[in-house]
C-alpha cells in the first residue's frame, strides 16, 4: 500500500517569477517570451563554474527548490523508504566480468558501500590485483564527479581516463604511468571525454570541446605529454566527432556526421602521425560505419535505399563506394544495429519484431550469409540482448548481456567456433528477486493513423486488470534511440505497491526499425506525441489503468514528449514527471550558440531558415503551447551544469504553467551541482529516482 502524507497546516506558496516580456521577430513571425531573463548571458561560464550564476537567477532557482521540497515534505518518509529499497537491490560490493587483454584481465569493482568504482586489473590466470584508478577517492574531492572513457595502452604501462568535476560534460584527460603510480603528463583540458591511444602506445588522440560545447577539433599529442598537433578540424557546426581504434588494432578511426549523414576517416595504426584519409566521401542522407575484418572492411550502411541497413564489404585497400559489394543484403523488417569481428568470425545484431537477435558467421563463408548464420535469441515476449563484442581479436569469444523486465542481466561468453555458451555473471539483487512473481506483456496500441505501437508492460503476476491499479507510463521517442525491455531494480518499488509499469515504444525511436524513427522526426514529429496518447488510452481500454490515474514520465527529449502530451491531453494524467525536459524548443532551436542547436536541425528542422519548420515547431513546442485549462501536477527536474537541456528550460516552463493554467501544483527542482545525468554516484543518483516515484505516488493519492 502507498503511504499518504499528512495534510499540511498551510499550503506552501509557489514563487512568482517576474515577467519581462521580450519579443522576437523571426521569418516574419513574432513571439513574446516573458521569462527569457532566466537564461544567464554568461551561461558558458556557468557550465564550467556554477558559482558565477547571476544572483537573481540563483535566488529564483533556490526558491523553486524550496517550494518543491515544501509541497512534497509529507512524502519525505516515503522517499527515504523508497531510497532504501532501491539501495537494497544493489550489491554493496560488486565487480564486472573481467575483460582479458594479453597478460592481464581488466575489470571494474565497487568496494562495500562505495559510490564510485575502482578500475583494476589482475594477471591472467591469477595473481595480485592492481588498482589503476580509485574514482571514489577522487570523487570525495568534488561536489560532482563522473568518468567518461577509460582505457589502457597496448603495452599495459599507461592508464588514461577522462573526468568531469562540474557535470557540464567538459572533461579533462589524465594519463597515469602504472609503473611509477604517478600522473605523467599535464591534463588535457576542454575535451569531450572521447579519446584513443595509438596501438603503438605512443600517441594520445583527443577531441576538443569548444566554447559552444561542440566537438570541433581532433588533436594528437605524445602519450606522456608534449605538443598538441591538429589532426582534423571540423568546420560543420552540425557534425559530431568520434575517434577509436579498430578491434584488429590496424586502424585509427575518425567518424564525423549528424543523425542523417556521416563520413569515416582512417589513419593506419602503423603510421599514427599520418594524415587521416576519407574512406568514402559523405553522401547526404547516407550513413556508414566500418568494422575491420582481416583484409577487408564490413560496412553497416543504409546506402542504396536500405532503410533498415545492410552489411556490405570492401577490401581494406580500396574503401570507396565503387568497391562495396553485398555481404548481408537488406531485408525489410530486419534492422541491423552493429557488427563485431574476431579473426575467425563476424557477429552482428539485428532487431526483428521489437526484439534483438545476434547472428554469427565464420570467415570464408560462401553463399547466403544470413541463411547460414548461427542465431542467438531468447523466448520471452519482450527482452533485450546487448552485444558487447569480441573480447580479443585472435580469440572466438563474443560477450553479450541478456535481460528482460522480469529477469536481471545475465552476462554470457559465447564461443563462436563451438557454439558453447558460458554464463559469467547474473546481476545480484541482494534484497531478493523472484522473477516468477512478475509478468511481462507486449501489447500493441493503434494510433489514429493505424500504426501499431508496441507497449511493454511489467506487473505483478495475477494483477487484476479492472482499471484500479495506478499506472506509470514511460516514453522517449527521439533520435532513433530504442527503449529496450531492460531489467530495472528501481521500478519494483512501484510494482510491488500494486502499480503497473509500462513503456510506450512510440515513433521517433527505432523499436520497429529505422522507418519507425523516420516516422517520428522532422515533419512527422507529432506522431511521437499522438502515439503516446494512443498508448495511454489503449492501456485504459484494456484495464491496465484509468484516465486521471496515470503518471507519465520522460526525460530530455522524452521531456519534450511530456510537455507536448500535457498540453494535448491533460485529463488523462494524474501527474507528469519530466526530467531535464526539452520544452523550450522554438527558442532553443533558434539559438545557434547552444551546443546542440545546429546538430539537432536534422531532427527537428531549422526555424531560422525554414518557415515550415518554424510553424511546425511552434505548433507543438511545449513552452509555446501552454493553454488556459486545468493541468495535472508537474515535476520538472533540471541540472544547473547541463549543456544539453539548459536549466532555464524547466524553470521557464514551470513559471509559465503557473501564469497561464489552473490545476497543478507545478514543481521545479534544479540540481545546483549536476548536469544532464543528475547526481553522480550509484547510490546518490537513486535519491532523484526516489523523488520521482514519491511524486508519482503523491500525485495518485493526493486528495
Amino acid at each position: 500500500m502507498s503511504q499518504r502524507p499528512d495534510a499540511p497546516s498551510a499550503a506552501p506558496v509557489p514563487p512568482v517569477a517576474r515577467r519581462e516580456p521580450l519579443s522576437t521577430t523571426q521569418l516574419g513571425r513574432t513571439r513574446t517570451d516573458s521569462y527569457a531573463w532566466m537564461k544567464d548571458e554568461n551561461w558558458q561560464q556557468v557550465l564550467r563554474d556554477p558559482s558565477v550564476l547571476r544572483e537573481d537567477i540563483a535566488t529564483h532557482l533556490k526558491a523553486e527548490n524550496a517550494y518543491a521540497e515544501a509541497v512534497l515534505a509529507g512524502m519525505e518518509p516515503l522517499r527515504e523508504t523508497l531510497l532504501q529499497e532501491m539501495i537494497g537491490r544493489i550489491p554493496p560490493a560488486e565487480s564486472s566480468v573481467p575483460v582479458p587483454d594479453g597478460p592481464w584481465e581488466y575489470s571494474v569493482r565497487f568496494e562495500d558501500g562505495a559510490q564510485h568504482p575502482l578500475r583494476v586489473r589482475c594477471p591472467r590466470g591469477g595473481g595480485a590485483e592492481q588498482v589503476l584508478l580509485d574514482a571514489d577517492a577522487l570523487a570525495k574531492q568534488h561536489d560532482y564527479y563522473a568518468l567518461s572513457q577509460t582505457d589502457h595502452s597496448s603495452d599495459h604501462r599507461y592508464f588514461v581516463y577522462a573526468e568531469d568535476v562540474q557535470g557540464s560534460e567538459v572533461y579533462r584527460i589524465q594519463v597515469a604511468d602504472l609503473e611509477t603510480d604517478t600522473l605523467c603528463a599535464e591534463p588535457v583540458p576542454s575535451t569531450t571525454g572521447s579519446f584513443a591511444i595509438s596501438p603503438d602506445s605512443q600517441w594520445l588522440f583527443w577531441i576538443y570541446r569548444d566554447d559552444n560545447g561542440r566537438p570541433s577539433k581532433i588533436y594528437r599529442r605524445p602519450l606522456t605529454g608534449g605538443e598538441d598537433v591538429l589532426v582534423f578540424d571540423e568546420t560543420d557546426p552540425g557534425f559530431f566527432l568520434s575517434i577509436g581504434v579498430s578491434a584488429s588494432r590496424k586502424w585509427i578511426v575518425i567518424e564525423r556526421g549528424d543523425h542523417d549523414t556521416n563520413e569515416t576517416l582512417l589513419i593506419p595504426a602503423s603510421s599514427p602521425t599520418a594524415l587521416p584519409v576519407v574512406a568514402a566521401p559523405l553522401v547526404r542522407g547516407e550513413r556508414y560505419s566500418l568494422t575491420h575484418w582481416n583484409d577487408r572492411f564490413i560496412i553497416l550502411t543504409n546506402a542504396g535505399g536500405a532503410v533498415d541497413f545492410q552489411l556490405m564489404q570492401t577490401p581494406d585497400t580500396a574503401t570507396g563506394r565503387e568497391n562495396w559489394t553485398p555481404f548481408v543484403p537488406y531485408r525489410e523488417g530486419h534492422y541491423l544495429l552493429g557488427a563485431s569481428a574476431s579473426r575467425g568470425h563476424l557477429a552482428w545484431a539485428e532487431r526483428r519484431d521489437g526484439n534483438i537477435h545476434i547472428l554469427v558467421v565464420p570467415e570464408g563463408m560462401q553463399g547466403d550469409v544470413r541463411a547460414q548464420a548461427k542465431a542467438i535469441g531468447m523466448d520471452e515476449a519482450a527482452y533485450d540482448l546487448t552485444m558487447l563484442g569480441t573480447l580479443e581479436y585472435d580469440a572466438p569469444v563474443l560477450r553479450y548481456i541478456y535481460q528482460s523486465p522480469t529477469n536481471p542481466a545475465h552476462w554470457y561468453d559465447y564461443d563462436m567456433a563451438s557454439g558453447e555458451r558460458v554464463l559469467r555473471k547474473i546481476r545480484e539483487v541482494p534484497s531478493g528477486h523472484d522473477a516468477s512473481r512478475y509478468e511481462t506483456r507486449r501489447l500493441f496500441a493503434t494510433s489514429p493513423d493505424g500504426a501499431q505501437v508496441p507497449v511493454t508492460v511489467l506487473m505483478r503476476k495475477g494483477q487484476v486488470l479492472d482499471g484500479s491499479a495506478p499506472l506509470l507510463l514511460y516514453g522517449y521517442g527521439s533520435y532513433g534511440i530504442a527503449m529496450d525491455a531492460d531489467f530495472s531494480t528501481t521500478v519494483f518499488s512501484l510494482v510491488d505497491r500494486g502499480w503497473i509499469h509500462a513503456i510506450a515504444h512510440v515513433r521517433g525511436g527505432s523499436e520497429k526499425g529505422w522507418n519507425w524513427f523516420l516516422d517520428g522526426r522532422g515533419t512527422k514529429k507529432p506522431n511521437t506525441f499522438i502515439d503516446f496518447i494512443a498508448c495511454a488510452r489503449h492501456l485504459v481500454s484494456e484495464g491496465y489503468g484509468s484516465a486521471g490515474r496515470i503518471v507519465a514520465q520522460g526525460g530530455s527529449a522524452g521531456g519534450l514528449l511530456m510537455g507536448a502530451i500535457t498540453n494535448m491531453a491533460p485529463e488523462l494524467f494524474a501527474g507528469i514527471a519530466a526530467q531535464v525536459p526539452f520544452v523550450d524548443m522554438l527558442n532553443t532551436m533558434s539559438d545557434v550558440s547552444l551546443p546542440l542547436t545546429p546538430p539537432e536541425w536534422p531532427e527537428w528542422g531549422n526555424p531560422l531558415e525554414d518557415p515550415d519548420a518554424y510553424d511546425l515547431i511552434a505548433s507543438y513546442s511545449p513552452y509555446d503551447n501552454i493553454a488556459a485549462k486545468t493541468y495535472p501536477p508537474v515535476l520538472a527536474m533540471g541540472g544547473l551544469s547541463d549543456p544539453r537541456v539548459t536549466y532555464w528550460e524547466p524553470a521557464k516552463w514551470i513559471a509559465k504553467l503557473r501564469e497561464v493554467t489552473s490545476g497543478g501544483p507545478f514543481l521545479c527542482r534544479i540540481n545546483m551541482e549536476a548536469g544532464h545525468g543528475g547526481s553522480s554516484g550509484r547510490f546518490k543518483r537513486l535519491e532523484e529516482v526516489a523523488l520521482v516515484q514519491a511524486f508519482a505516488i503523491w500525485a495518485i493519492d493526493r486528495p
